[in-house]
C-alpha cells in the first residue's frame, strides 16, 4: 500500500497546486508518463538514479509549460489542454523509446535504481517498521511534500496568494497579486511533482519504462485530489486508499485472492473504487471557486 500510494501522493500534490490556483490539470497522467520515461532513460545513460530523478523533474516542468501557456495566457479550454498533454507525453515517450532502443517497446532494465532507505531503529518495529520506515526515498519525499504543502498553502503569504487567485482572482489582483504569475508557478510545480511521482514508477517500484508503466495512475491521483477535497492531508489519505487498491490488484495472486476473485476483477478494482469515490463526493466536495475559469484581466 505504501509503495503504490507514493506516486499517487506526489501526483496528487502536484495537482493540488495547479487546481488551488484555478487551473484544472487533467494532464497529470502525461506528466507522470514523461517523468517515468525521462528517469529511466537518464538513469540508463548515467547509471545514477538521482540524476534520473532530477531530469524527470525538469522534464515535467518543461511539459507543464505548454499547458500553462495555453490555459493561462491564451485562455484555452483547460481540460482540452490537459488531454493534449496526456496524448503528447505518451506519443513522444513511446516514439523515442522505439527510436533509441532499436524498435523495442520498452527500455532495457534499469540496473541502478533507487534503493530503500531504512531508518535505524524504527525500521526494526514488527510489521509497521518494514512498511513505513524501510521505504524508497520517493516515499519519504512524498510525505515531506504533503506537510510542506500544508505549511506553504495555509501558513505563508505565498500560499495565501495562490489560494486567492484560485478563489477570487479579481480581488487578488486588486491587492497587487499577479494572477498570471501565480498560476504559471502553480502549474510548473504541478509538472515537477507529478513527474517525480512517475519517475518512482520506473526507477524505484519498477526498473524499466514502457507504455503501460503509468497505466492510468495520473487519473487516479486526480481522483484522490478531488476525493481529498483539495486538501494536502485529504489527498494523502485518498491516495493511500487508492494505493491499497492498486496493491491488492498487483499482489492478489501472491495472497491467493485469485482463488476467490477473478484476476480481471482485481485489476479493475483501483478504477472501480475511483469511480465510486468520485460518485460519492460529487456535489459535496467544494472545488476552488475560480477553477477552470480563464482570467480575462490578470497581468495587465
Amino acid at each position: 500500500m505504501v509503495l503504490y500510494a507514493t506516486p499517487l501522493i506526489l501526483a496528487a500534490m502536484g495537482g493540488l497546486y495547479s487546481e488551488r490556483s484555478g487551473v484544472v490539470n487533467i494532464g497529470l497522467e502525461g506528466l507522470m508518463t514523461i517523468g517515468a520515461f525521462t528517469a529511466a532513460v537518464t538513469t540508463l545513460a548515467t547509471n545514477n538514479p538521482w540524476i534520473g530523478l532530477l531530469a524527470a523533474m525538469l522534464a515535467g516542468i518543461i511539459l507543464a509549460l505548454p499547458h500553462a501557456v495555453a490555459s493561462v495566457t491564451f485562455k484555452a479550454d483547460q481540460v482540452v489542454s490537459g488531454v493534449a498533454i496526456n496524448f503528447l507525453a505518451l506519443g513522444i515517450s513511446v516514439y523515442l523509446v522505439k527510436a533509441m532502443y532499436n524498435g523495442k517497446a520498452q527500455t532495457p532494465t534499469v540496473l541502478e535504481t533507487l534503493d530503500r532507505l531504512p531508518i535505524p531503529g524504527l525500521s526494526q518495529i514488527p510489521v509497521i517498521g518494514p512498511a513505513f520506515f524501510n521505504a524508497f526515498p520517493t516515499t519519504y519525499l512524498a510525505v515531506f511534500v504533503v506537510f510542506l504543502s500544508y505549511f506553504l498553502l495555509y501558513r505563508t503569504p505565498f500560499g495565501m496568494r495562490l489560494r486567492a487567485v484560485g478563489e477570487h482572482p479579481r480581488a487578488a489582483e486588486t491587492m497587487g497579486v499577479n494572477v498570471f504569475l501565480m498560476r504559471y508557478i502553480a502549474v510548473l510545480i504541478s509538472g515537477a511533482l507529478a513527474a517525480i511521482g512517475g519517475a518512482g514508477l520506473s526507477i524505484a517500484i519498477g526498473s524499466e519504462f514502457n507504455e503501460t508503466t503509468v497505466a492510468g495512475q495520473g487519473f487516479i491521483a486526480l481522483a484522490a485530489l478531488i476525493f481529498g477535497k483539495w486538501n494536502p492531508f485529504g489527498a494523502l489519505g485518498a491516495a493511500t486508499f487508492f494505493g491499497l487498491a492498486v496493491a491488492l490488484a498487483l499482489t492478489g495472486q501472491i495472497f491467493g485472492l485469485t482463488n476467490y476473485v477473478p484476476s480481471e476483477v482485481l485489476n479493475m478494482l483501483p478504477y472501480i473504487l475511483t469511480i465510486l469515490a468520485l460518485a460519492g463526493v460529487v456535489g459535496r466536495a467544494e472545488a476552488p471557486a475560480a477553477i477552470g475559469k480563464p482570467y480575462e484581466t490578470g497581468g495587465r
